[in-house]
């Protein structure tokens, strides 16, 4: 049996809720990770209000002193490592290799954000006026409400606790009920690290109950910023909500990720990062590929071998570390991308595996490692003679699916790559500068891959999208701060009288109707 995890406020865990939810291993459906115990929209608002007392006395805290608890955040994951990528795993189903890299993710966060503490730097500006000195300072936003999904349990997070505590900010988390012990595991060790009760609380709730919280918090001014992680369609309703108290949130939604693949590609190199975008994490990546657009006089060769690729992928327990990609993160999830295999047409063909769907003993993958009837696994699909007015082309498949496509002339696929109408992360693979700075120029994705996969992100580089994608808000970086934090500015006239800007301004009269002879 697995632990019962509560929300807390002011870092006290809350009496047990009357609606539970199971967290199960997806590779294994009948090994309980942790049962959660979630909250109404009342005990977010008692966190948000116990952010509001704790916020005051955080922000005092001089900003290098709230590096080094950042620094002490990286260490205790570093000495933690392998727990928690194990605990990743278990609960979501990544492979342990990409579980790894989630939980470096952490580490290098922390190691970019340490420093930052020192370098939260404001601007003196030059006045109009004599005897009078201007000044900008960044202050912290206030209370935070972050909303993540569970894809990336632990390192999505991290992008937005760890600048927004550095801040001077205090933070409400509400994490993916079906990632429930994997933020319980990173909020312990965010406590032990320095972070003050209060200052960080995790409320496990529903999505309604979320909304409801936000919405409620909102109304009593408890809340100064929403970071939020997820779909499109909710990411629309957070992003409304937001509006309405005149707040921008940071939205981070997600995408349907283009591949072009020009005539001059390096093919093998091409397959193996469609290979990677396209099925690791089974697909459930806002950066996964949703369709590789294929110049038309490489597409068969290409094809051929992403159709050999992925046969050859080993599927199934993610501890193997042979496995590309091992189950569906929820039950939930694997009930929707059946919905996206729907959108499978009889003018489509497909190819990448013996069968869709499920895999068990009446649908066998071959190849495939471990007990299949154990966990939520599912077929690859590569889906060949995608249309522009598909389902399949135009909206995201969260799932181990992926389109192919063609085009004539580089025009064509970048209106290809941006039709869909997100706009989060775009490859292209080319031996030629100029068709890639063309590509880069026009698409409207928020981040470019040459010769690389669609995912893929480093701390230090800002990361977000346009269109259904987001609000052209960035996480990651410094840019980031622009998130946590709001721009104050001050003057200060040691003249002893009243200067009025504009009005009492000196100035130099020229000539200027002179002329060189």
């Amino acid at each position: 049996m697995g632990d019962i995890l509560r929300s807390t406020v002011a870092g006290t865990e809350v009496a047990a809720a009357s609606d539970r939810f199971r967290s199960v291993n997806p590779a294994c459906l009948d090994e309980l990770v942790a049962e959660v115990a979630l909250a109404d929209a009342d005990t977010f608002t008692a966190a948000a209000r116990a952010a509001r007392t704790a916020q005051r006395e955080w922000a005092d805290v001089p900003a290098p002193v709230r590096g080094r608890v950042i620094a002490n955040i990286g260490r205790l994951v570093e000495a933690n490592f392998d727990a928690l990528a194990a605990l990743v795993t278990r609960e979501v189903g990544k492979t342990l290799a990409e579980a790894r890299g989630e939980v470096q993710e952490i580490v290098d966060t922390c190691d970019f954000f340490l420093g930052e503490g020192r370098r939260l730097y404001g601007q003196t500006v030059p006045s109009e006026m004599r005897d009078k000195q201007l000044f900008t300072f960044r202050v912290p936003a206030g209370v935070v409400a972050v909303v993540t999904a569970g894809n990336f349990p632990v390192a999505v997070p991290s992008w937005y606790l760890i600048p927004a505590l550095l801040c001077g900010n205090a933070v409400v988390w509400k994490p993916a009920e079906y990632a429930a012990a994997c933020a319980d595991a990173l909020a312990t060790l965010m406590r032990r690290a320095g972070v003050p009760d209060g200052v960080l609380d995790v409320v496990y709730a529903g999505g309604d109950a979320t909304y409801a919280g936000l919405e409620q918090s909102l109304g009593a001014g408890l809340i100064d910023k929403i970071g939020f992680t997820g779909s499109t369609a909710v990411g629309e309703q957070v992003g409304a909500l937001a509006g309405r108290h005149l707040q921008t949130p940071c939205l981070e939604l997600g995408g349907k990720n283009p591949m072009v693949v020009t005539e001059e590609a390096d093919l093998e190199l091409a397959v193996e990062g469609a290979l990677f975008a396209g099925f690791g994490t089974a697909g459930q990546r806002c950066t996964s590929l949703g369709t590789a657009i294929v110049h038309e006089s490489v597409h068969d060769e290409f094809v051929t071998r992403l159709d050999a690729a992925v046969r050859a992928a080993r599927v199934g327990d993610p501890t193997d570390p042979r496995v590309l990609y091992g189950p569906m993160m929820n039950q939930r999830f694997a009930e929707r991308y059946e919905e996206y295999l729907g959108w499978i047409g009889k003018h489509h063909s497909v190819v990448g595996s013996t069968s869709t769907g499920r895999i068990g003993p009446d649908n066998p993958r071959e190849g495939f490692i471990g007990d299949p009837e154990a966990g939520l696994f599912y077929h690859p699909v590569v889906v060949l003679g995608v249309r522009p007015e598909d389902q399949l082309f135009r909206h995201e498949t969260f799932g181990p699916i992926i389109g192919v496509t063609t085009y004539a002339t580089l025009a064509e696929a970048i209106e290809l790559a941006d039709l869909p109408g997100y706009g989060l992360s775009a490859a292209i693979y080319t031996t030629d500068p100029a068709t890639a700075f063309t590509f880069r120029r026009a698409t409207r994705a928020g981040m470019v891959s040459v010769n690389n996969s669609t995912s893929g992100a480093e701390a230090h580089l800002p990361f977000g999208g346009n269109g259904r994608s987001g609000n052209g808000s960035r996480q990651s970086g410094f840019w980031v701060l622009d998130q946590f934090t709001r721009w104050q500015s001050m003057n200060w006239d040691y003249s002893g009288r009243l200067q009025r800007a504009q009005m009492d301004t000196a100035s130099i009269e020229p000539d200027l109707t002179y002329r060189l002879s």
